[in-house]
């Protein structure tokens, strides 16, 4: 019989406002999908408890608790497997993988970033926005890769950039539009998985 969903786990690093936007969606009858789990790499973001509340298990593994990278990797992997996880979506996780990592999960890990890559990689995309005087920003999901911010584009939200916007202003806007875009990328990426069973 052809597989009619994916297991999905969220990765975060704090408030988990794009990984609430996700579940919501995922949530709907007619969604290919359904979370498996969140875990973050930080014990008091905010929304470990918020996955809670949606009934999605929720686990931190704190990055102190291991000795090294690999083994920190290795601990999420160990968690992933064991919830089945078929996809991961980073939601505001704020560490770069390994190379070794990303292998494990190859055109199914995927990311969502503030702003219309391949401009403005990495932090603090707002006032960058604004410090050029760009007309417009947005934001983009993209398949994970070593680099940062750096994986092939799957979809972008666009904004208009108006005049007296202000990093706060810009921070809101775009993140309506992010909470929109992300599950529109992730059913599109999870249809082209099904289709191929």
């Amino acid at each position: 019989m052809a597989k009619t969903s994916m297991n999905v786990a969220i990765l975060i690093s704090g408030r988990g406002s794009n990984m609430v936007a996700l579940a919501k969606a995922i949530a709907a009858p007619d969604y290919p999908a359904r979370v498996v789990g969140v875990v973050s790499d930080n014990a008091d973001a905010g929304g470990l408890s918020l996955a809670e509340e949606l009934g999605i298990s929720a686990m931190a593994l704190p990055r102190a608790d291991y000795d090294s990278k690999a083994a920190h990797e290795a601990a999420i992997q160990k968690q992933l497997e064991a919830w089945d996880a078929e996809i991961v979506c980073l939601a505001g996780y704020m560490r770069l993988f390994s190379a070794q990592f990303i292998e494990n999960w190859p055109a199914r890990f995927i990311n969502i970033h503030p702003s219309l890559l391949p401009k403005f990689k990495g932090l603090n995309t707002h006032q960058r926005v604004l410090d050029a005087g760009d007309p417009e920003h947005g934001s983009t999901v993209h398949y994970v890769t070593a680099g940062m911010d750096e994986g092939p584009v799957i979809a972008q939200a666009r904004i208009e950039v108006q005049a007296g916007d202000t990093v706060d202003t810009l921070t809101d806007r775009v993140l309506v539009e992010e909470h929109k875009l992300y599950p529109m990328a992730l059913r599109k990426l999870i249809d082209a998985f099904l289709a191929k069973q």
